[in-house]
């Protein structure tokens, strides 16, 4: 593997890195929706903000819930869990083959 192999395997895990940050915040919000957070929270705005686009449209295209039970975070996470999966198996490749 030389220095461009060297180079797509560290983009590889910077990548691994920001989705798997991007788990953990809706992760987090599934949480906090649990609960009544103050709309004005700082921390409540940007997990909002960070996962409304992708939950929105997965609702809009899936309207699943049962009564107070959303699940488009599920749903979402499924998505990125295979995304992360498969993105890092092409990259994988692509840095062994170089």
């Amino acid at each position: 593997m030389g220095i461009f192999g060297e180079l797509i395997m560290v983009v590889a895990q910077v990548f691994n890195l920001i989705v798997t940050l991007y788990i953990y915040i809706v992760v987090a919000r599934a949480i906090i929706s649990w609960v009544n957070p103050d709309p004005y929270n700082p921390i409540v705005r940007f997990l909002h903000s960070a996962t409304d686009p992708l939950l929105i449209r997965i609702r809009r295209i899936l309207p699943i819930s049962f009564g107070a039970i959303d699940f488009s975070p599920i749903i979402l996470l499924f998505g990125v869990f295979l995304l992360q999966r498969i993105v890092m198996i092409i990259l994988t490749r692509v840095a062994y083959s170089l």
